[in-house]
């Protein structure tokens, strides 16, 4: 029976243990269609719209591998430095949940398509970790339950359960580091930092969407402890489905925390899967963790193997894009930026989105400016991350553009941010439907300029005198009066205009 105990103070945990991590990353790739049939491939619908009798399971329903995520699985093992098969298989992984409709998965067990690779991942303060990966295999995704009823959302206490398996058979690369040992204090930090550049990598490849909040990327969690010099590994559990950045740094140190204080107090570990809780950043028990042969794999009968040749892997290789690091050292030669510049915008989750910005049009100092401040603004009060804002880097380049132009103050320009963060459409659908281009007809701001002095002929009087800084309060009024649409430099060459100064 496991101790129960309180958590271990985090500076004597990694001084009286070595943590050991490993990371199994799940992908959804952004085919057309689903792993082994041709029903869409779509985020959301209607419950059990998008399925068929082969992602159902239904007798006699014979399942075809789906050619593009096959590439996307290779191109995805060569940007990791894999060894991509010549050779390989789908195998059954037997295990029974009801949003598993085949009552098995369709996955690789020991022939993956992709293995022995590595990524580079870096630190806060610049410093470069080296993640060893495993493999990176092929599967399918399953179906998603809603317990209904008690107080978790989890199925102890629900009344009951609803299935909807549109997401059954949704493509799925999963991506399994090796041991990740000898990084002590800094486990957590190297758990997000790998996370967040297999997310930057994945999108540059344009294979996933990479949408935490939506599931398209999921991190299961493994972690352990061995004594400190220690060679020997702990038992692990694994916390799944985290799906932010900042979680999983928090599920990994919690975790830290958590076992070292049961093993202090002469207790085990359970091996185990584990549920992040968002709300404190703990963990809690989900079910005893299988091994391999609980799953029972055999090879898939109802598909051939694949057997890429040599020729199209180096064709695929030639179609993979510029990954992020490399534009990293791009920009930052052609932006002048020192290594702290570069390393605040990539700690920051903004250096590919200004890159991207810039690649659509913006000067580099205006797209900074956008991304590292009013957006990283609007993340922080949403608790996402930057790339997660629904405003794509086009979208703010356009913005940017509007303003250049005169079309818009910087002020409407936040206006037109927070309507596209809204989905009210592209930039110029939000300037047309809310009504923001700024009033650039002079007649319609002496209008305005006129009732503006009339209200405070002193301000007039003063600005007549000589004290033209005063035709600030009357700009400010025009602009209170035209709703922040008009153009501040133009109004105040017409008050200056009209009251002769």
């Amino acid at each position: 029976m496991t101790a129960v105990a309180d958590l271990m103070d985090y500076a004597e945990v990694v001084e009286r243990f070595d943590p050991v991590l490993g990371l199994e990353v799940h992908v959804e790739l952004s085919t057309d269609t689903k792993m082994f049939c041709g029903c869409p491939n779509l985020f959301g619908g209607e419950p059990n719209t998008h399925v068929c009798p082969t992602c159902l399971g239904l007798p006699g329903a014979l399942p075809v591998v789906n050619g593009k995520a096959v590439e996307s699985a290779i191109r995805i093992g060569l940007a990791l430095n894999c060894e991509i098969a010549e050779w390989c298989r789908f195998a059954r992984k037997n295990y029974f949940y009801p949003d598993m409709p085949k009552n098995f998965q369709t996955s690789q067990y020991d022939e993956p398509i992709a293995f022995n690779g590595h990524l580079d991942v870096v630190l806060d303060d610049g410093e470069v970790v080296r993640v060893d990966i495993e493999r990176a295999h092929m599967e399918e995704d399953t179906g998603k339950s809603l317990h209904v009823g008690g107080a978790t959302g989890r199925i102890h206490g629900a009344e009951h359960s609803l299935l909807d398996y549109n997401r059954a058979g949704v493509p799925l690369i999963e991506i399994v580091t090796k041991p990740i040992v000898g990084m002590g204090a800094r486990a957590p930090e190297v758990a997000r930092a790998y996370v967040t550049a297999l997310r930057d990598l994945l999108r540059a490849m344009d294979v996933s969407d990479v949408r935490m909040d939506q599931g398209s990327l999921r991190c299961d969690a493994n972690v352990s402890l061995m004594p400190k010099g220690g060679s020997e590994f702990g038992t692990r559990t694994e916390t799944k489905n985290v799906n932010s950045l900042r979680s999983v740094e928090r599920a990994v140190r919690y975790e830290m925390t958590r076992q070292a204080a049961i093993l202090a107090e002469g207790g085990t570990i359970t091996q185990e899967t584990r549920h992040f809780q968002e709300a404190d950043g703990s963990t809690s028990p989900g079910r005893t963790k299988e091994t391999a042969e609980d799953y029972r794999y055999f090879p898939e009968p109802d598909l051939v193997p694949i057997a890429p040749s040599r020729a199209w892997v180096e064709q695929l290789r030639a179609t993979i894009p510029e990954l992020p690091w490399e534009r990293r050292k791009r920009i930052q030669a052609e932006w002048n930026l020192t290594d702290e510049e570069l390393r605040d915008l990539v700690n920051t989750g903004a250096a590919d989105l200004v890159a991207a910005t810039v690649d659509a049009g913006a000067e580099p100092g205006e797209a900074r400016s956008w991304w590292v401040q009013y957006l990283t603004q609007q993340a922080n009060a949403r608790e996402v991350e930057l790339a997660d804002l629904p405003i794509a880097p086009a979208q703010v380049a356009r913005v940017i553009a509007l303003v250049n132009s005169g079309e818009l103050t910087n002020k409407l320009a936040r206006e037109v941010v927070q309507g596209v963060l809204a989905g009210e459409g592209e930039p110029d659908e939000v300037v047309e439907k809310r009504g923001l281009k700024v009033v650039s007809d002079d007649s319609a701001l002496l209008a305005a300029v006129d009732e503006a002095l009339a209200a405070q002929p002193d301000v007039a009087d003063k600005i007549r005198g000589g004290k033209v800084q005063a035709a600030g309060a009357i700009v400010g009024a025009v602009m209170k009066a035209t709703k922040g649409q008009a153009d501040a430099k133009r109004v105040r060459e017409l008050i200056l205009e009209r009251v002769g100064a």
